[in-house]
């Protein structure tokens, strides 16, 4: 969430920024309930301040009728609440501004190419895709995951699974022991609150899973739970940055994406992720965001998986982020580049809204903390990304060096 001071006072660059966001919102609705605000305001205190001389000088107000200016007090503070809640509601359906190097693009296309590491694998044989693999291999079952469940859910089995725990041991070790992140087991379930502190809600809600009888909805991601441990705090500057690492399963309904990604695992309502998440000052946020798409580069990098990195552009960055890099793993069989991770610095739009700040160093005011978030990496994607990179002639996929010790040093999934 924005500070409205900061949108009145910069009302035509936050509307270029809504324009560059696709976002369609009039801005003149936030100006007119700041000025009913204001002005309510204004007439509460002129009477509490015409109460309070009364009080002491009856007789120099005699025309001051104290019983009518506290029904009158009582509406105007009526009033004020609604205004307020409607002012709230506005500015938690706004998105984030953007950073000044956050490219200016209408979609996925216009995402500029930072970086690329590696070589595509130039194979001898017309590689497959990763369905069609694991089903030969038996270690992914794609009709009895729609059996148990519905569409985009999957049973993964045998060493497909033992892989996919491979993966998520991987990536942690990684991450706690070479760069330094506290690992944390958070709730899978969380109250709304929670997710409007990162601004899932109310923006996200049909894409979300909800327990009927309950406040409590499934998380989409762990950085839900990891940005909310600290809400509601001051922290002290001595103790940032701070960084948490999560593996949780995630679930999404993917309300926006039907009849895309419809095989496999590319696209699943659960799925799981290994999620980093930092807290830090604002004067090194935007180090931590390069740190952090460093770290889930490493992940790549240690399993020898080509890729690269993109800038998102305007059209294409998530509500909450002002700047966002995208991973893209390199997949064979559709000889391109797919998104397998996604690093963002929300500056201090969640923090606003979890109330999350920091005393500085210096015994100033209490300011907001920024907050960073990325996939460290999204599991289901490496697994295809494995499959179909280390994928032979014959149907057997070879380990990546850097998993045979997670696999009790199994170097190779042969068909049986």
């Amino acid at each position: 969430m924005l500070d409205i001071k900061y949108i009145l006072a910069n009302m035509d660059e936050y509307a270029g920024m809504l324009k560059n966001r696709k976002h369609d919102f009039d801005l003149g609705i936030l100006a007119e309930l700041d000025a009913r605000r204001r002005k309510i305001i204004g007439e509460t205190e002129s009477l509490k301040a015409m109460r309070n001389k009364s009080s002491r000088n009856a007789a120099d107000n005699a025309d001051f009728d104290p019983k009518a200016a506290k029904a009158r007090i009582k509406e105007l503070d009526a009033e004020l609440a609604e205004i307020e809640s409607e002012l709230h509601t506005h500015l938690m359906t706004l998105p984030n501004k953007l950073s000044e190097t956050t490219p200016i693009g209408n979609d996925e296309n216009d995402n500029p190419v930072v970086r690329t590491w590696g070589e595509p694998k130039k194979f001898s044989f017309e590689p497959k895709p990763h369905w069609d693999i694991a089903e030969a291999l038996g270690i992914m079952d794609f009709e009895k995951g729609v059996m148990l469940a519905q569409s985009r859910f999957t049973v993964l089995q045998g060493l497909g699974a033992r892989m996919e725990r491979a993966l998520v041991n991987f990536m942690l070790d990684l991450h706690t022991k070479k760069h330094g992140y506290l690992e944390v087991e958070p709730p899978f379930m969380v109250r709304s609150a929670i997710l409007e502190g990162t601004g899932q809600l109310p923006k996200f809600a049909e894409d979300l899973y909800r327990l009927q009888n309950d406040d409590l909805w499934l998380i989409p991601t762990a950085e839900v739970p990891l940005t909310n441990l600290n809400r509601e705090s001051i922290l002290d500057e001595k103790d940032l940055p701070k960084y948490y690492t999560a593996y949780t399963p995630c679930f999404r309904r993917e309300a926006g994406s039907a009849g895309r990604d419809v095989r496999g695992l590319m696209r699943q309502h659960q799925f799981d992720k290994v999620e980093m998440v930092k807290v830090c000052t604002p004067e090194t946020s935007y180090d931590e965001l390069e740190k952090l798409t460093s770290d889930a580069e490493d992940v790549l990098k240690t399993l020898n998986l080509p890729y690269h990195v993109v800038n998102l552009c305007s059209g294409d960055i998530g509500f909450g982020s002002c700047k966002t890099y995208d991973l893209e793993v390199w997949l064979p069989s559709q000889n391109k580049y797919r998104e397998i991770s996604s690093c963002s610095n929300c500056e201090d739009f969640q923090a606003r809204r979890m109330n999350l700040r920091y005393r500085p160093s210096d015994g100033s005011r209490p300011r907001f903390a920024h907050t960073l978030n990325g996939s460290g990496i999204a599991v289901g994607r490496t697994l295809i990304a494995v499959i179909e990179n280390y994928q032979n002639e014959d149907g057997s996929i070879t380990i990546p060096e850097a998993l045979v010790p997670y696999m009790d040093g199994l170097t190779r999934i042969d068909a049986k």
